[in-house]
Order: structure tokens, then C-alpha cells, then sequence
């Protein structure tokens, strides 16, 4: 397995105005691995995205995927898989329809969505109008969708939203398997419990980098819960005192790898 990053944040901040959403972000993600992103809402992880697909542009520092930015990746669309609710369907489209259009932008052969939907269990409510879809269902298509050009890194945002208990075990199961096969699966979620179960490594931010490293070594083999040792990281750092500009440590120093 390469050792090369398939995705890399240098320095990445993003403000608005006098809000600084995401600051000085450097962090490192394995490739052939699920790697959970975590974060308080409001924390930067969706901004974090965002800058990493070219949707917004970075204040400062940089991101790059496949070791290029986003909007330089040859065939960009075909390696990179992206889940988020920024994309949303054809107006008025079907599950197969919705499928058939993308395939179609991407080159693809018109059997194509019928093996994800297969993959993602959507067999059955191909012709379901995806208006009509269960949140969970649009789940499942979002991921049929990030699935169709067969990528080798999965951006997922949220993927669990409206799942129930099966689909969240089939969700589980699925990106496990993705991972297995070698490629790269980012998952931003807030739903601890089930991060605990599905990843390799945490990225935690809350603005600024509070932890990049293995799960393992973040709950000491499983002597820890995750949702314990996230509120450690999060509140303690909230709660400390900021040193003067002119001393205060570099963000590099809060990464454990």
C-alpha cells in the first residue's frame, strides 16, 4: 500500500469576515483507510470539504486529493467520490433516473447504475421519484451516486443522517469494504458511537486541529470511549487560556500521529 498521502491540508484556514472558521489546519490522511472527521457543529468540518473540492476558497494554505487540488486532478470527477448536501438531484428525476444523468456527465456505460443500486440496496425503488425518498433512502442514493465511477477516495459528509439501525450496519459494513479494496473513505460525522465502530483514524477540529492520529492510540486500544476522549479534547482546549500572538505554539504542535 503507498505511503503517499491521498489527502493533505496544509495551513488551511477560511474566514469570514472576523469569523475564522477553520484555522491552520495541517493534517495528513492515509490512503486504503476510513478516516472519521469530527467535530462540534459549526466547527469547520463541512468548510473543510468545501475547500478540499475547490467549492470554496481557501483564506490561506492549501488542500490537495490524489496529491493535486481538486480543480487539477485529472479526471477529478471519476477519482474522487463525493456525498454531500450540496448536491442535490434532478428535479423530478427517479433513484434510476437520477443515476442515468450522472453516468451519462461521467462517460459511463447506462448498466453502471444498476450495479450501485445493487450495491447500495436501492433494488426495488429504481423508479421511486427521489422526491418521494425516505431521508435514508437519499442516503443510500447519495452514495450510489459517489460510487458510480468506481473512485478511488470517498468524501463523504454526514453519510449516516437518517439512517435506521440496518442501514446504519449496512452503511458500517459497506465502508469497511471500500476500505479493504484499497481505497480512501473520509467520513464527516457526528454520530460518535458509530465512528467508533467504522474507522482506522480520527481527524478532530473544533476551528483549529485537535487530534489527527489512529483510533487506537486516541482510546488507548479501546480502554477509552471515543465520545470521552472527544469532549477532552474539544473542551480542554476551549478551555485554556490563549498565549500572546507572538508565542503562541505552532497548530503543528496539538497533532498526535
Amino acid at each position: 500500500m503507498s505511503t503517499t498521502p491521498a489527502i493533505s491540508l496544509t495551513g488551511l484556514t477560511k474566514k469570514f469576515k472576523d469569523v475564522t472558521a477553520v484555522d491552520d489546519v495541517t493534517v495528513d490522511i492515509r490512503a486504503g483507510r476510513v478516516t472519521g472527521l469530527l467535530g462540534r457543529n459549526g466547527a469547520g468540518k463541512t468548510t473543510t470539504i468545501r475547500m478540499l473540492l475547490g467549492l470554496a476558497r481557501p483564506t490561506s494554505g492549501s488542500a490537495t486529493v490524489l496529491g493535486s487540488p481538486y480543480g487539477a486532478l485529472p479526471r477529478a470527477a471519476h477519482r474522487v467520490g463525493v456525498a454531500m448536501d450540496a448536491i442535490g438531484p434532478v428535479v423530478g428525476a427517479t433513484v434510476r433516473g437520477e443515476l442515468l444523468t450522472w453516468a451519462a456527465y461521467l462517460g459511463l456505460p447506462r448498466h453502471r447504475p444498476d450495479e450501485v443500486i445493487g450495491l447500495t440496496g436501492l433494488a426495488g425503488a429504481e423508479d421511486r421519484p427521489v422526491s418521494g425518498c425516505s431521508t435514508g433512502m437519499k442516503q443510500r442514493l447519495a452514495l450510489a451516486t459517489a460510487l458510480l465511477a468506481d473512485p478511488e477516495v470517498l468524501i463523504l459528509d454526514e453519510p449516516a443522517n437518517g439512517l435506521d439501525p440496518d442501514g446504519i450496519r449496512w452503511l458500517r459494513d459497506t465502508l469497511r469494504a471500500l476500505a479493504a479494496e484499497g481505497r480512501t473513505v473520509l467520513v464527516s460525522s457526528h454520530q460518535l458511537a458509530e465512528v467508533e465502530q467504522t474507522v482506522d483514524d480520527i481527524v478532530v477540529i473544533q476551528r483549529s486541529l485537535r487530534y489527527a492520529g489512529p483510533l487506537a492510540e486516541l482510546t488507548d486500544g479501546g480502554a477509552h470511549r471515543l465520545e470521552d476522549r472527544f469532549f477532552d479534547l474539544v473542551d480542554a482546549a476551549d478551555r485554556a487560556p490563549r498565549p500572546p500572538a507572538a508565542t503562541a505554539a505552532p497548530e503543528r504542535d496539538l497533532i498526535r500521529a
